[in-house]
């Protein structure tokens, strides 16, 4: 797998990743043809949500632009790296626009952006919310349930508009909701120029943009064997090496720290599937069944053997809605029992807030430290000295949520010896936007 091989890097595999590790990348693998970058998850639609109902020009991923910015001294210097980037979110047009100008103002006037679009399909479902593709995937509930509360909706779009931008010139490409490995197969699909009914090839590429979709996971990052990698604080970011028929090759960029072999490779790969004899993406229907790992040398592993065939005649849409308020605090719990003291303490400020009126919908009482964060699965240790107090609530009245914001202070004396940890002042009440998932027909998007 050598020669003119497609190279493909990652450097952000969430909405929240280092902003520096874009312009690190580039400048680390110099022959890189394409950077993708993934912002979006359910929650990020629903942060960009609640930042457009503040501002209506918002609701994409600012940083995005700084990224951009960043990247200007390179593209200068002469490097010919791609950008591709569903960082567009609910809003692909204002964030193209905020890219554009600072193009301009780096005097680089003649970069070209593509914009993909077409993912809201909110219109669509409020026409029709008794549908039964827009009942909810993991509870069966009808749309119509939440009809009234609906914010935004975005369908999970494929690789083709990516590659019809990128033969138009577009040197930069900013999506709203993709599918995480399509920002990937678009690159493919224009330099290789593969049909839409090559799904072996397209299932191959699929295979290498998962692998890579959440950046340094596949490089070191979350393996099992975490603690044995040298200098973590410089872990790279990872780069596929992709050939005609979808084979591929990760790897990073051989300065920087981390582990690429085939056990890190399996750990990514498995992230995330379900069925591994069916992984469904816009693009291709994926069998991993058949996938062969080999090590390739020092941090390469080589991936072949996908096999695909057509895609689902559905996409996944993205739902959010409004779901009344949130509020969450925390208490430190010092000395014997800190266990004991701290649920205690969560009971007594639920109980207070019962006490003023009020039956909260929905409430969480956590001792971080003591297991709770994945109850019933790690051991619960005996006369804990210490642990943190996590309670968190939710409910459709404000007010509600007020009366418990006000009753955890109180605590730090009316509570145990050994309570402390009230330093951020009292906890603010958040809007809550809900996750729906559901489906829409492929036919139906544009």
């Amino acid at each position: 797998m050598a020669g003119n091989m497609l190279k493909i890097g990652n450097a952000q595999g969430f909405w929240g990743d280092s902003p520096l590790a874009p312009a690190r990348l580039v400048k680390q693998q110099h022959d890189l043809d394409y950077l993708t970058l993934d912002y979006l998850a359910e929650v990020s639609l629903s942060i960009m949500a609640i930042q457009r109902e503040k501002d209506p020009k918002a609701g994409y991923a600012r940083d995005f632009v700084e990224v951009v910015r960043s990247l200007v001294p390179l593209w200068k210097e002469g490097s010919k790296c791609k950008v591709v980037a569903n960082a567009g979110g609910l809003n692909p047009v204002g964030c193209a626009e905020a890219c554009k100008k600072v193009l301009e103002e780096a005097g680089c006037p003649d970069i070209r952006i593509g914009v993909v679009a077409g993912d809201d399909v909110l219109p669509l479902l409020r026409q029709d919310p008794d549908n039964s593709l827009y009942a909810n995937l993991e509870t069966g509930e009808p749309l119509s349930s939440i009809a009234d509360r609906l914010v935004a909706a975005n369908a999970y779009l494929g690789a083709q508009a990516i590659a019809e931008a990128l033969k138009q010139g577009a040197q930069i490409v900013i999506t709203g909701r993709v599918a995480d490995p399509s920002l990937t197969v678009g690159p493919c699909l224009a330099h290789y120029g593969w049909a839409l009914t090559d799904y072996d090839r397209i299932a191959g590429a699929t295979v290498a943009g998962h692998l890579i979709e959440c950046g340094t996971q596949v490089t070191g990052g979350l393996t099992t064997h975490w603690l044995e990698i040298e200098d973590p604080a410089h872990i790279g970011f990872p780069v596929v090496e992709i050939d005609e028929d979808g084979r591929c090759v990760v790897t990073k960029p051989w300065e920087t720290s981390g582990q690429v072999d085939v056990a890190a490779v399996k750990e990514q790969l498995l992230y995330e599937i379900g069925d591994p004899g069916r992984y469904l993406s816009p693009d291709a229907t994926v069998s991993f069944l058949s996938l062969v790992l080999e090590d390739a040398g020092p941090n390469r592993v080589r991936v072949s053997g996908a096999k695909g065939s057509a895609p689902p005649e559905t996409l996944k849409v993205s739902v959010a809605y409004r779901d009344g308020f949130k509020v969450e605090g925390m208490l430190a719990i010092i000395g014997p029992e800190a266990a004991k003291k701290a649920r205690r303490l969560g009971e007594i400020v639920l109980q207070r807030v019962q006490d003023a009126g009020y039956e909260l919908e929905r409430s969480h009482i956590e001792c971080l430290g003591n297991g709770d964060l994945v109850p019933g699965v790690l051991h619960q240790p005996p006369n804990l000295p210490e642990c943190i107090l996590r309670i968190a609530a939710a409910d459709r009245r404000k007010e509600a949520l007020e009366c418990l914001a006000r009753e955890l202070a109180p605590l730090v004396t009316s509570g145990p010896q050994g309570t402390t940890g009230y330093i951020s002042g009292r906890p603010k009440i958040r809007p809550l936007f809900g996750y729906w998932p559901c489906l829409v027909s492929r036919n139906k998007i544009s």
